[in-house]
């Protein structure tokens, strides 16, 4: 089943019923779909306004990039379905492994925004990094699963450090935009 084509409640039917899949995955994708899908927004309101012409191709660009990101992560919301059932183990762990870079790439997106995004919207920017935190974080966890399972031990130390040093940027990307923001809403 393709659940991009589907209803949100189809999808969240099958997610809470008693199937394999989807799962966690599936799920974690679908939430750095909504944190590129955020920042989309965020670009779309912005763009027209003279207050932020200044920004706008640099704006047109984190577009298109969001744009791009949020239907890659539609495609490994299925993907990661079809993985699950292949019983495949390499490709249960190529699917979340590109999900965490993804997620890396996108957050990556956010820190601009807080000064040349439509400031109505500076909550949805942080809104954006902690779901695109939180998909990481989830592709982690099954990158992991499936490194153990797969017990390639040349393989996982090449893949653990990778993702020990994106954990750290997006960590930060997180924190900072939080931080920003909460300067700007709080005072």
């Amino acid at each position: 089943m393709e659940y991009k084509k589907q209803n949100l409640t189809k999808y969240l039917d099958d997610l809470s019923a008693k199937l394999a899949a989807p799962g966690g995955g599936s799920a974690a994708a679908l939430n750095a779909a909504m944190g590129a899908s955020l920042i989309s927004m965020v670009v779309n309101f912005t763009l027209g306004k003279p207050r932020y012409a200044a920004f706008e191709a640099e704006l047109k660009q984190i577009l298109a990039k969001s744009e791009k990101l949020r239907n890659d992560f539609l495609e490994l919301v299925d993907l990661d379905v079809v993985a699950y059932q292949s019983k495949d183990l390499r490709k249960a762990l190529d699917v979340p492994l590109m999900l965490a870079r993804l997620c890396c790439e996108a957050a990556k997106l956010c820190p601009p925004l807080i000064k040349k995004g439509n400031l109505n919207l500076i909550t949805d920017v942080a809104i954006a990094a902690v779901f695109l935190e939180s998909a990481f974080v989830s592709a982690c966890f099954n990158v992991e699963i499936n490194l153990k399972s797969l017990d390639q031990k040349k393989l996982a130390q090449g893949i653990k450090k990778e993702l020990g040093q994106k954990i750290k940027v997006i960590q930060r990307i997180r924190k900072d935009v939080e931080d920003s923001v909460g300067k700007v809403i709080r005072g």
